[in-house]
């Protein structure tokens, strides 16, 4: 069914918190992957909020669903998730990066109750999700399996070779994302590699493409719930996104791709993020 007024309304609330989770964690750990770690987030929202079948007292229970941010940079993202979520205590995030922390810049599944697979190395996660979709399979298991992407990863040859494996098995249990904020580290992706058509290359590989506004909720729950829908092959969905989104000074600028926050640029922020979401919210 389609979101309510009342669901979007509650999970733009969450996004607004994890969006200024994410610019403090940023400024007390020296520096993160920040930009992704904001275009990411509405998508992270709804699946964690509404749609994956988890329970964060039980982190390693068999049924659950998998999530795998492949885009393993994105970890100052998905930890601010993990935390509202309830997979541990937010405090924890203000020694993010540091030395003792259990946080890396990239999650560690050994480390972090949450955390699927450890990512960083790109290219990798859609396969390990490749992985876990057969397990569940062959076990005769229901749950599902999403993976987050990011564009600039497409360049990487293992995304096809675990693209091509998925549409061979018919993984109608597996859900990936793309990030497609249009900018990698060393600029706009389609100056560097180009990626178009992301879609037709999908389905080509015999997956199920849709392609999304990343930053509208409606726009995200019906994606998931069609994805949930299909039958008989994988789906991939791609959310045009914003590098840095809320942030006026980082919104589609490559060099946010990491970077830090000093007190000044922190609060402007904070004030940015603030300012977009009460006048969105009324």
């Amino acid at each position: 069914m389609p979101l309510t007024p009342e669901e979007i309304s509650e999970l733009t609330q969450i996004s607004w918190d994890i969006r200024k989770t994410i610019i403090e964690t940023t400024f007390t750990c020296g520096g993160s992957h920040i930009g992704g770690s904001l275009s990411q987030t509405d998508v992270l929202v709804a699946l964690y909020f509404k749609y994956l079948n988890i329970d964060p007292a039980r982190p390693d229970w068999a049924d659950r669903d998998r999530f795998i941010l492949s885009k393993g940079h994105g970890g100052v993202g998905w930890a601010s998730v993990l935390a509202a979520r309830g997979y541990f205590d937010k405090a924890l995030l203000k020694d993010f990066n540091k030395t003792g922390s259990p946080f890396g810049m990239h999650l560690d599944s050994l480390k972090v109750k949450g955390c699927d697979a450890s990512t960083g190395s790109l290219g990798h996660g859609l396969a390990i999700g490749v992985g876990l979709a057969v397990g569940a399979k062959l076990q005769k298991k229901n749950y599902r399996t999403y993976v987050m992407m990011g564009d600039g990863e497409l360049c990487e040859g293992t995304i096809w070779e675990a693209a091509i494996l998925a549409g061979h098995h018919r993984l109608d249990n597996l859900t990936a994302f793309v990030d497609r904020n249009g900018l990698m580290i060393d600029g706009p992706t389609e100056k560097i590699t180009t990626l178009e058509p992301i879609d037709e290359k999908f389905r080509a590989f015999g997956w199920e493409a849709l392609t999304i506004d990343g930053h509208d909720f409606a726009a995200i729950g019906s994606a998931v719930e069609q994805a949930q829908s299909v039958s008989g092959k994988p789906c991939a969905i791609i959310c045009k996104t914003v590098k840095g989104k809320c942030v006026g000074l980082m919104e589609g600028q490559a060099q946010w791709h990491y970077g830090g926050l000093n007190s000044d640029l922190r609060d402007e922020a904070l004030k940015s993020v603030d300012t977009y979401y009460r006048a969105l919210l009324g």
